[in-house]
């Protein structure tokens, strides 16, 4: 049934309850699975280009980096595995790649917020689930 699932993931308990669901999908069906992490860095766009805002890119990029190594045990359940980091809007990325790439499943964790944090910081599961051209499984 499913060929490609995106997983976004950003190294919490919600992201890693996804990857569970993702592996036994891609399991069943035979998918290979791409692994996302997004890189927020808006808040620092726009401001001088000095050593502290390189390294503090460079801190964020590593942090990508490293919630993606949790993927590479998955080709050896005989998962095909690809890594993908990009920067930006979290929601935004995720619906990105997932064109590009013509995924047929998105397996997310949800943010975990609610009340006034979710209201403030919107939910980028929301605005995958309502933006997205294939299905969307979110885990709570």
């Amino acid at each position: 049934m499913y060929k490609k699932i995106l997983i976004p993931t950003d190294g919490s308990e919600f992201a890693k309850k996804a990857q569970k669901h993702a592996l036994f999908l891609a399991k069943i069906s035979g998918a290979s699975i791409i692994a996302v992490s997004v890189t927020e860095n808006n808040f620092v766009n726009g401001l001088p280009l000095d050593d502290e805002i390189y390294q503090l890119n460079q801190i964020l990029n590593e942090r990508s980096e490293e919630n993606l190594k949790e993927f590479d045990k998955l080709n050896e359940d005989g998962v095909e595995v690809t890594h993908i980091i990009k920067e930006g809007s979290p929601a935004r990325a995720i619906l990105e790649v997932a064109n590009d790439e013509n995924v047929d499943l998105i397996v997310m964790g949800s943010s975990g917020k609610s009340g006034f944090d979710r209201f403030i910081m919107g939910s980028v599961a929301d605005k995958v689930v309502n933006s997205a051209k294939c299905a969307v499984l979110v885990v709570h």
